[in-house]
């Protein structure tokens, strides 16, 4: 396949983002040596499948002709030639021998998106998150370690979103293994899910099956599960590394990891463990079993029943949780050239960039490489007022560094094609579109079709600005330091006239502002017509909303600090509060302070403070707090 025979180069700002072929209810895909085989859910739940050549390719910065490959020109300077090659294999051998040469070259290590790049498909196309079949696995286990003969598996939970299960629990373990993959094969899910899938569960059972002999051959075309090469998974500014694990034609995702990315800016659970977390958003079952790891195997011998259902109630509660934390990246996956699997552990700039990627090389367009990092001026952010500050406000910039994108058209020197503003645009009139429906939707499952296409625009929208100052092809720090600039002159102007009108403000960033309203200014009616009056100060295209209000803040220093709602809430930001790292004891130490220091009650403190110690020195603090 010649991508380039293609008349039309031009795209819509629509194919830009979605692609160009328009196919809907495309689920998976699964990659041989040449050929790529669509997996297409039908309304009734039945499957179709069809097959399509697969040409792998690389981009080379020259063209190199001792390699054994087709070689394409593409129009432009950086990555400006493209091979492509008679099977994967073929690839592979390519790829290492331009490695060895230390060549450079830009190349994906997954078939799917290579074949989902060039083809233009894009998956779950006009499906919503119910719409797939959803699989939850979850096992129990005679111990921690698979290659230890007498921990064996002792049952495995399966249910999935037609509201069929079945717990699997035959004391011959190699049969049960066996009953496993028959069951996937079976129900042939699309998707499977599972709280430490990836650390945990398939792991073991793919250990457990090798003791016996044979693979998990689960695949939607009988191939084996895997486990994959050690990757990073970016959980907001950090990385952690983990080893996927693979089953062809379905996508595996680890609710233990979305779960984490989902709160990473919230900083709202304790804890990421199944139970803390359904109990933390109320997804718990009313009557749940609990069985402590300690005492399992003593369970199953005395009452195996209360395990079965333990088990149960853990893959109900993953299937709800998963409800919660992944359909902004399934959503996703319907704008990005790749697998439900890997949107949900990549980062916002390379969805942003596979993105791109697709569009240059529909057009026949190089992909440049990346500028040499530099520093630049970073955004504003200032804390004008700490201590404890009663009758609180927040206005919220929405979207500033998009806005000033949009209003200024700062984009890429490199984006010769055009594609960085008609994204962008697309995305935020979408965005609008999906919050204007969520407003005007009653039933439950459309709110949370259009809350979970709203939020799937938002996250990539929000990470425009980062891809220009990150290491990727269409980066350009100077047009991200222009937009820092723009932005620090809009805070500041928002600042000014807040103050000039009677307000305190206590903290200022690019996001919003937190302030104590003029006299006057009561109620919540009231501060929301003063936060649309000091909008009205603000450059055209900016947006400034009404985000809240709050009985008091308590303000220690930047981006740390402690709310009180009306309701008599907390909401905490910043570790020198809270942090997960804390006790029990010591959490509530500092939310009882916290609560008299609002109330003024400087006796209690250190009466409080008095108690806590002694309770301390004589032993009186429960081990578990």
């Amino acid at each position: 396949m010649n991508l380039f025979e293609s008349e039309v180069v031009g795209l819509s700002a629509e194919e830009i983002l979605f692609g160009w072929k328009g196919t809907p209810r495309l689920v998976a895909l699964e990659l041989t040596e040449t050929e790529a085989i669509l997996h297409q859910r039908q309304p009734d739940g039945t499957r179709t499948s069809w097959r399509e050549p697969f040409t792998p390719w690389l981009l080379t910065t020259q063209r190199y002709p001792d390699l054994d490959a087709q070689w394409t020109p593409l129009e432009g300077e950086g990555f400006c030639w493209m091979a492509q090659f008679r099977s994967w294999s073929q690839y592979q051998t390519a790829r290492l021998r331009l490695r060895d040469l230390r060549v450079d070259v830009l190349a994906y290590g997954s078939p799917e998106r290579q074949f989902l790049t060039l083809s233009g498909y894009t998956l779950f196309q006009g499906m919503s998150f119910d719409d797939v079949r959803r699989m939850q696995v979850d096992i129990e286990t005679a111990g921690l370690t698979p290659q230890e003969p007498s921990h064996r598996v002792l049952l495995i939970v399966l249910r999935d979103n037609t509201g069929w299960s079945e717990v699997l629990d035959d004391p011959d373990e190699a049969q049960m293994l066996q009953r496993f993959v028959q069951l996937v094969r079976e129900r042939d899910p699309d998707v499977i899910e599972g709280h430490n899938l990836y650390g945990f569960d398939l792991p073991f059972l793919i250990e457990r099956a090798r003791r016996y002999g044979f693979s998990l051959a689960a695949g939607r075309s009988g191939q084996p599960m895997t486990i994959g090469s050690e990757r990073n998974l970016p959980i907001g500014a950090i990385n952690r590394p983990y080893r996927p694990v693979y089953i062809p034609g379905r996508h595996v995702v680890d609710t233990y990891f979305a779960v984490q990315r989902y709160d990473w800016a919230k900083g709202e659970l304790q804890s990421y463990g199944l139970k803390e977390v359904a109990r933390a958003y109320g997804i718990a079952e009313d009557e749940r079993v609990l069985v402590d790891r300690a005492e399992l195997n003593e369970q199953w011998r005395t009452d195996p029943e209360r395990v079965r259902q333990y088990a149960l109630q853990d893959a109900q509660e993953t299937a709800r949780l998963a409800e919660i934390v992944l359909p902004t990246e399934f959503y996703q996956t319907q704008m990005v050239p790749d697998t439900y699997q890997h949107v949900a552990t990549a980062g916002s700039g390379e969805k942003i960039n596979a993105i791109f990627v697709r569009a240059y090389l529909h057009a026949g367009y190089a992909i440049p490489k990346p500028q040499p990092a530099r520093d630049y001026p970073g955004g504003y952010t200032e804390v004008r007022l700490t201590g404890v500050i009663p009758r609180v406000v927040k206005a919220d910039v929405e979207s500033l560094y998009p806005s000033i994108m949009l209003v200024h058209r700062i984009a890429p020197a490199s984006d010769r094609l055009g594609v960085f503003l008609p994204a962008l645009e697309e995305l935020t009139r979408r965005r609008l579109e999906a919050k204007a429906a969520l407003r005007r939707a009653t039933d439950p499952r459309q709110r949370a079709y259009w809350d979970g296409i709203q939020s799937s625009f938002k996250v990539l929208i929000n990470s425009f600005y980062g891809y220009l100052g990150a290491n990727f092809p269409f980066n350009d720090f100077d047009a991200a330091q222009r937009v820092t600039e723009e932005g620090r002159k809009i805070a500041v102007q928002l600042v000014e006239a807040l103050e000039r009108t009677g307000s305190k403000v206590i903290e200022g960033d690019t996001d919003g502002v937190y302030f104590q309203p003029p006299e006057g200014v009561e109620g919540q009616e009231a501060e929301e017509a003063y936060v649309q009056q000091i909008a009205e100060t603000l450059p055209p295209g900016i947006r400034l909303s009404f985000d809240g209000r709050y009985r008091a803040m308590i303000s220690v220093k930047t981006k740390n600090y402690a709310l009180l709602d009306y309701d008599g809430n907390w909401t905490y930001k910043g570790a020198s509060l809270r942090s997960r790292a804390d006790e029990p004891y010591g959490r509530q130490f500092i939310a009882e302070v916290l609560q008299k220091l609002v109330e003024g009650d400087r006796e209690g403190i250190a009466r409080l403070y008095r108690e806590t110690i002694l309770r301390l020195l004589r032993g009186e603090v429960p081990i578990q707090e």
